[in-house]
């Protein structure tokens, strides 16, 4: 880094069914080009993969803005913003933290959609059916077996090599945020918990990378999302790696891709302070 205004902190967001753990490649690797990287958990996340699954219950009511509340504390402490990059559904907090003006870059990859994103492909609809298969799975944290994991995450690995995936780092998430976010937030009246203002001017730069193979968050839903933001004068650019799938932070070969988010938020890193940050609902 020459740049001495250039940010020097990323900040990672991990995705449902997994905790910070999911990061461990990326804080190595981004630490040895000299960043300091956090990797703060969702409040109650921050216990081991194996205690989760042993004790899902602490984080089955878990909500999406006491979640983001506790992640813009994170980042608000800060001495300077940072790039922020989310997976999955950590690319919808990612979009949400933006959204309050938070962060110099945002990068979102493989993102679970915002409120307004109406595309739904079949294989996200059978990635999802496990939670989505039984209302009570509202009030409880859910999990996927190791063959939901192998189809919905990792199809491009072999079975064994998903299995060792699935064994380390899969926990169960709170099935309300697949219920209320992912199948109703479009079809109640009123801004949601996801809701995000697509026109607003004064944001982070943000990327969205996306994987032609991913069947959990398809490359439809995520140039869907950041067509929503096409009025906005804010830098949105999308990014497609062929033939990756939902595990592209973590299958052979992540590196491309986190040079790839790393190099565009360098370059197109905005520290300018914000003054109107919008509220996400």
């Amino acid at each position: 880094m020459t740049d001495a205004t250039a940010p020097d902190t990323i900040v990672l967001v991990h995705g449902l069914w997994m905790t910070p753990r999911s990061w461990e490649g990326w804080v190595d690797y981004y630490g040895a080009k000299g960043f300091t990287v956090l990797t703060p958990g969702y409040p109650g996340f921050e216990i081991e993969v194996e205690a989760l699954r042993e004790n899902p219950d602490v984080i089955a009511n878990l909500t999406v803005p006491e979640t983001v509340d506790h992640l813009a504390a994170v980042i608000e402490a800060l001495d300077a913003p940072p790039i922020i990059m989310g997976h999955s559904f950590g690319g919808t907090l990612t979009q949400l933290l933006a959204a309050r003006g938070l962060g110099a870059a945002a990068v979102a990859i493989d993102s679970a959609p915002t409120e307004g994103v109406r595309v739904n492909p079949p294989s996200q609809a059978k990635s999802l059916f496990p939670v989505l298969k039984n209302p009570a799975n509202r009030h409880k944290a859910v999990g996927f077996t190791a063959e939901e994991f192998h189809y919905s995450f990792t199809n491009t690995l072999t079975r064994e090599e998903s299995d060792k995936a699935w064994e380390r780092y899969q926990i169960p998430a709170p099935g309300n945020w697949v219920w209320r976010y992912g199948l109703f937030a479009n079809f109640i009246p009123g801004h949601q918990e996801t809701w995000v203002d697509y026109d607003n001017d004064d944001r982070a730069p943000l990327l969205f990378i996306g994987g032609s193979e991913d069947h959990i968050m398809p490359p439809s839903v995520n140039k869907s999302n950041a067509k929503h933001y096409k009025k906005s004068a804010s830098l949105t650019e999308y990014h497609e790696f062929e033939g990756r799938d939902h595990w592209t932070c973590a299958a052979p070969g992540w590196e491309a891709v986190a040079d790839y988010a790393l190099e565009w938020a360098l370059e197109h890193a905005d520290t300018a302070p914000r003054t109107a940050p919008v509220a996400d609902a």
